[in-house]
């Protein structure tokens, strides 16, 4: 891509780009508690053309297979995103917090921009940091700029704190808001 500016990853709740998932039930609701104001969706998966594995921990992972569900929890006033990933049996499989340049609605669809930085953390506990590598090669392409770069470094250490303290009330909540939209 060169020097050229690269446009920040707009991506909706809804992901109707995912070409492996055949067959879904989707369904979003704005929720304003004192923990979270924001979107909630969920992904019931109900076929696929095949699953999704990755490997964490040293362990091989499903993250995306039939019957699984996939809570995303999109806070208004938070520059991150969580998507949980519940297997077949209503059991956490993980926690994908995505660090974002902003998030928002566009003509109704409720959207992030991803600034690249991830925190994955397993139901052990385990918390995998991701692609720390693409946020400074974006920045050294100007694709983001030095305020984008420092945002999401700010965000990422923030919600890094909150997980090691055992405050970042989005991990605790899923279950309770896959509940509201089965």
């Amino acid at each position: 891509i060169g020097g050229e500016q690269m446009m920040l990853e707009k991506r909706y709740l809804h992901r109707n780009d995912w070409s492996r998932i055949t067959s879904r039930r989707y369904s979003q609701k704005w929720v304003e508690e004192q923990d979270f104001t924001g979107y909630i969706a969920l992904t019931e998966i109900h076929e696929i053309t095949t699953p999704f594995v990755k490997t964490m921990g040293g362990k091989n992972v499903c993250i995306i297979d039939k019957n699984y569900t996939r809570l995303q929890q999109l806070p208004m006033d938070a520059n991150y995103m969580i998507t949980t990933t519940f297997n077949d049996k209503g059991q956490v499989v993980q926690w994908y917090i995505d660090i974002t340049n902003c998030n928002g609605v566009d003509q109704g669809e409720p959207y992030m921009e991803d600034l690249f930085l991830d925190i994955i953390v397993l139901p052990t506990g385990e918390v995998i940091t991701k692609d720390e590598d693409e946020l400074q090669q974006a920045l050294e392409n100007n694709w983001i700029t030095k305020e984008q770069y420092e945002l999401a470094y700010t965000t990422f250490y923030h919600v890094l704190k909150e997980l090691e303290l055992g405050t970042f009330k989005l991990v605790t909540s899923s279950s309770k808001y896959r509940e509201v939209l089965l």
